[in-house]
């Protein structure tokens, strides 16, 4: 009997043991490497992106027929300086990029400096040989453009455009114009520069050759004219017209029409026409999913948009001079990150199809011709590809894959074959415990009003038979969580620590309410949400009650968390629901919507003025305050681009007015996006530890 008791004991401490072993931390599953800003060479086959290494932000190159990835720079801080606007000079010799700057947010070109230096960092332009060699500065600026002759750089500042020699010379002002100038390209020759300035109540397209004293205007207007696109051979400008003005005082609880129009500009003349007007419906409104427009000049005289008017964001195409436009891509799924190949005849991108049911949380790329046929996917299975970029060969098309446990890398596939080559995989942290991770399960529920409800649950096997659990809530609102990691930092980020909830022994529920992309119109763009009511805060409620009903889930120890918008909702969770809400985290997020409706300063006001602004505050948590009980951790950085840090320094505020209970961590100079790799680690360390504080006490 004895022997048997030492047995059992052995075996215990053995299986403790164990699980101890296959635990992680924090620190660990934060230690995803991020790829983003992948681009391609107009000639070679090479390929160019920036790695975020914990913090460590660095240019990557590789080139066929190896494709062995080379780092290019050498920067060694984590000091919050992202990398944006990566590209190659058309030579292929060169790569131009941003470094600086929070490009997710509002106030892109304003600096971070989240090492609260004494001097403040600057938003700049770099350049690098591709071959390898020094890195350089080459402008104090954003937004960068390479001619075609790769031997200049366009490039914004204060609103303005400027030039500087890649080689050497002094920046220059191009022009000086009244507005601030936008979406600038170089003609085909390299001979014109084609750009939008923002006057407020209209907005013009301009372009500006050395070869003219003066600055030549497409059609100008009362309208807002916008993303302009060169035909191929640099005559004529495609752009989308949106009306100007604001428009008579309509109510603003009604779900209305927004219209837009696609124009075709001479560029000798000036003189424009209209070739195509959105359908006057909801769904034919102005698409506001990746890419907006998505407007292209493609081959054979085509012009390619984005329009949901059937329901799904789509590409359609039409030739630029007469005949009706025909949709490209059919069916139940969204396409997004567009690109047009090389040879202007097919367009690649991300699309939530495939042949498993699941696909609809997923991503993989397709590819069509301008001219119609059959949509192909190059990339199936249970894996996520996104963000497609087609070599200059025309035969593969480079992208970034994951899985449900290998976060993101870069990737080849070849378009016949459909071959796939996986490249950087040694970029993976060592201690990154991708084996241990769980792979979420898609569910669905149904929402009170009839919904059907989308998510995806992260739960470790074992553990007792009555577990807590989390509803994570997402923001944006125009995202979609996936069944693997996310083609976006922060929801990589947020993946992370779903899985590290889960491995604590949380039963975790990434709910994808309404107002998110990946489910149709109707699912996109509901009525009675957001200031005018709220409703897609049902979906969340309809989460909790979803965990609450499973058996194992302990319907006492259920809480809530999320961040930007899915701090929002989790307010409004613990306000109007503390019963099924027991604690939450409140990452930046919105708790005040009755001040986005400002009084008119004239004398006309929308007729339900007062009923919108009384509808937008009942929709907002500070409206619940007299039944919020749960404890709440509210996170917020104070150079927050997205999200006002007022938000949150009222709402606490009036916390401590009513003394109500709450723990908080504030996290100065940082902005939306935890720039600084340890402030991420921080913010993911003090929200699974009060998680765990409320829901799994000693």
């Amino acid at each position: 009997m004895m022997k048997k008791l030492i047995l059992v004991f052995f075996s215990y401490i053995f299986l403790l043991t164990e699980l101890a072993a296959q635990s992680f931390s924090v620190e660990q599953i934060s230690s995803f490497s991020f790829p983003s800003e992948l681009t391609a060479s107009a000639s070679g086959n090479k390929i160019a992106w920036a790695m975020n290494e914990k913090g460590l932000r660095n240019v990557y190159v590789a080139e066929g027929p190896e494709f062995s990835p080379r780092k290019i720079t050498a920067f060694i801080e984590d000091d919050g300086q992202e990398i944006s606007g990566l590209q190659f000079s058309p030579d292929g010799n060169w790569l131009i990029f941003v470094r600086g700057g929070d490009h997710g947010g509002g106030n892109a070109n304003v600096p971070v400096n989240v090492t609260h230096a004494t001097v403040m960092p600057k938003v700049e332009i770099w350049k690098v040989p591709f071959a390898g060699g020094q890195t350089e500065v080459v402008a104090e600026g954003d937004e960068p453009m390479v001619s075609p002759d790769s031997k200049t750089v366009a490039y914004l500042k204060n609103g303005q455009v400027w030039s500087v020699s890649i080689s050497e010379g002094e920046p220059k002002q191009l022009f000086q114009v009244k507005g601030n100038v936008h979406s600038h390209s170089w003609s085909p020759d390299g001979s014109q520069l084609l750009f939008v300035v923002n006057r407020g109540t209209h907005a013009l397209i301009g372009v500006f050759s050395n070869e003219n004293p003066a600055l030549q205007w497409l059609a100008p207007s009362f309208s807002r004219d916008l993303s302009p696109k060169w035909s191929r051979d640099g005559s004529q400008v495609v752009f989308v017209r949106t009306p100007g003005g604001s428009g008579a005082a309509l109510p603003l609880l009604e779900q209305r029409h927004q219209p837009w129009e696609i124009w075709i500009a001479t560029v000798e003349t000036g003189l424009a026409v209209k070739r195509w007007k959105a359908p006057e419906t909801l769904r034919g409104s102005v698409p506001t999913t990746n890419g907006g427009f998505n407007l292209h000049w493609a081959a054979d005289n085509k012009i390619v948009y984005l329009s949901y008017e059937d329901g799904w964001p789509h590409l359609y195409a039409m030739d630029a001079n007469a005949g009706p436009s025909s949709l490209l891509t059919p069916g139940e799924y969204m396409v997004e990150h567009i690109k047009l190949a090389k040879d202007g005849k097919s367009l690649v991108f991300s699309a939530n199809t495939g042949n498993l049911p699941e696909d609809i949380d997923r991503r993989h790329i397709g590819r069509v011709s301008i001219n119609g046929g059959k949509m192909e996917l190059l990339t199936e299975g249970e894996g996520i590809e996104a963000i497609p970029v087609p070599l200059a060969d025309e035969k593969q098309i480079a992208f970034f894959s994951a899985t449900a446990k290998r976060s993101l890398l870069p990737a080849l596939v070849h378009s016949e074959t459909k071959e796939i080559k996986l490249l950087a995989e040694n970029l993976i942290p060592n201690d990154f415990p991708q084996d241990r991770l769980v792979v979420p399960k898609q569910v669905k529920f149904q929402s009170p009003d009839g919904f059907t409800v989308y998510g995806q649950l992260f739960e470790k096997e074992g553990g007792p038979a009555k577990k807590p659990a989390v509803v994570f809530v997402h923001g944006g609102p125009q995202r979609q969580m996936l069944l693997g990691w996310s083609y976006m930092d922060y929801y990589s980020n947020t993946y992370a620590v779903n899985q590290q909830l889960a491995e604590m022994g949380f039963v975790v529920l990434s709910v994808n309410f309404r107002l998110g992309i990946g489910y149709g119109y109707e699912f996109h763009k509901p009525a009675r949400t957001w200031i005018q009511g709220g409703e897609e805060y049902l979906d969340v409620k309809a989460a909790g009650e979803y965990l609450a009903k499973l058996t194992q889930v302990d319907a006492q120890r259920i809480g809530v968390y999320g961040g930007s918008y899915g701090g929002y909702l989790t307010a409004m969770a613990l306000g109007k629901d503390s019963d099924l809400f027991k604690v939450g985290v409140d990452i930046h997020g919105v708790h005040d919507l009755s001040g986005r409706l400002e009084m008119p300063d004239g004398y006309e006001k929308a007729p339900d003025f007062d009923h919108a602004v009384k509808t937008a505050w009942l929709s907002s948590p500070m409206a619940y305050l007299d039944t919020w009980k749960s404890p709440v951790l509210f996170i917020h950085s104070d150079d927050d681009r997205n999200v006002n840090f007022s938000q949150t320094t009222d709402l606490v505020r009036r916390f401590e007015e009513r003394k109500m209970p709450f723990e908080s961590l504030m996290i100065p100079g940082d902005t939306h996006h935890w720039m600084k790799y340890a402030n991420m680690v921080k913010v993911n360390k003090a929200t699974v530890e009060f998680l765990k504080k409320h829901l799994m006490p000693e």
